[in-house]
């Protein structure tokens, strides 16, 4: 009896010990799939990426910081990412507006067109939709024969445009973007030619376009963004591909989340795959590394001035609010200057009395006037008489005037009491008739 009594207890037993295991087994499991909290994905966001680009460059306009370089200043083949100077050169030529003739371009046949056939009437916003959307070889060879006259001269004005841009690792060969030992720039300057461009409103939107549709010319015609971050990735904008044989797999990329900007690029990549990854990968980066840090706020109190001859006191504002980028762990400094710790009027509201400044990695920013919260009236007569009654000063010269009031009263008194005892003395003296 007893045995057959344990036999169901080791069942029970069995099973609870099963149940325990697969307990602890989906815990182990869940614990080993479960999303990375918001430190650890940070942490990692943060971590230097490693990319396969042989040159690369990341920046951060706003703070000028230069997150990440690989060979930026290595000068390479750059492929269609010479259409940016090229867009640059035109936008600064010719309106938007302005109707050109199409010439006739004879393309190899792995080249990206748009079809532009000879003779055609597009307009220059268009002809820029095809040059940095679908990166079309037709396109610019018309943009630089229409605005310059010749090829030529056109390449010789993209040249001066980089002299006066400072990139002295730029040379153009050609608008195009075909190979040729002329025809180089580096990641660094790249980066600072993406940054003009996006200084520009059109030229701006046009590379963050999914897709552009060309409503001049012989027909409509649709492309595609051949940037696929801009496409896939909400917060990628911009800015151009490119690619050759020789050059490799180029993406300059621009990507802006939460107020922060952030413009990348990688030159020679092996794949358009590891380009858009190593792109991808370099935008993360720096816009995790950044944020959008308010210094100051317009009206947020600073300090408060006492109203000459009275017992109040007036407010005292920042006149603005200041906001700036920062790196991750920066501080910025507030500091006021020159504050009156006495004001009379008559001040209107919002009159200067001071200045604050902020400053960032030991660097003054920005400055900002600190105004009065409300106007300040002249202190009246009676104001003045009332304070001046009240001064510690004017107390302690009362208090010394009636001194001394009251001793030149005791000395008076002193020598009429003298005077008296003379004058009484002198008739007790005097010889009696």
């Amino acid at each position: 009896m007893t045995a057959t009594a344990s036999a169901p207890k080791r069942a029970a037993g069995g099973v609870l010990t099963a149940l325990l295991l697969a307990a602890l087994a989906a815990l182990l499991l869940a614990t080993a799939v479960a999303p990375p909290t918001a430190r650890a994905q940070t942490a990692t966001a943060t971590r230097a990426p490693r990319i396969t680009a042989p040159a690369a460059i990341l920046v951060e306009p706003a703070t000028g910081d230069i997150v990440f370089q690989r060979n930026a200043n290595q000068r390479r083949g750059i492929a269609s990412t010479t259409k940016i100077m090229t867009a640059l050169v035109t936008v600064e030529h010719a309106s938007l507006d302005d109707v050109m003739t199409t010439v006739d371009y004879h393309a190899a046949p792995i080249e990206s067109q748009a079809g532009f056939g000879p003779g055609e009437h597009v307009t220059v916003r268009d002809l820029l939709r095809a040059l940095l959307v679908t990166s079309a070889n037709d396109a610019a060879a018309t943009l630089a024969e229409r605005v310059a006259g010749s090829r030529e001269r056109f390449v010789a004005m993209m040249n001066a445009k980089a002299r006066q841009l400072g990139l002295k690792d730029t040379h153009f060969a050609n608008p195009i973007g075909l190979d040729n030992e002329e025809n180089y720039s580096t990641a660094s300057d790249l980066a600072k030619m993406a940054l003009v461009l996006r200084q520009n409103r059109f030229l701006r939107a046009t590379v963050d376009s999914k897709q552009v549709t060309l409503t001049s010319g012989a027909h409509p015609r649709t492309f595609a963004n051949r940037n696929l971050l801009v496409r896939d990735v909400p917060y990628v904008n911009g800015v151009k591909t490119g690619h050759t044989n020789s050059s490799g797999y180029i993406l300059v990329g621009s990507a802006t989340r939460n107020g922060i900007n952030v413009v990348s690029v990688v030159l020679d990549d092996p794949s358009e795959a590891a380009r858009d990854a190593d792109s991808l990968a370099l935008l993360k980066y720096g816009l995790a590394r950044y944020h959008v840090v308010t210094a100051i706020r317009k009206g947020q109190l600073v300090g408060q001035s006492r109203l000459a001859h009275r017992d109040t006191h007036v407010n005292l504002l920042a006149s603005k609010t200041v906001t700036r980028t920062a790196r991750r762990g920066d501080r910025l400094v507030v500091t006021v200057h020159d504050l009156p710790k006495t004001i009379d009027g008559p001040l209107a509201k919002g009159a200067e009395v001071g200045t604050l400044t902020v400053t960032q990695r030991g660097r003054v920013v920005a400055r900002v006037p600190v105004v009065t919260a409300d106007a300040v009236d002249a202190a009246t007569f009676f104001d003045r008489l009332r304070d001046w009654l009240g001064s510690p000063v004017t107390l302690l010269l009362l208090a010394a005037f009636g001194v001394c009031s009251l001793y030149l009263v005791l000395l008076r008194r002193r020598a009429v009491r003298r005077r008296q005892r003379r004058r009484a003395q002198r008739e007790a003296e005097a010889p009696v008739a």
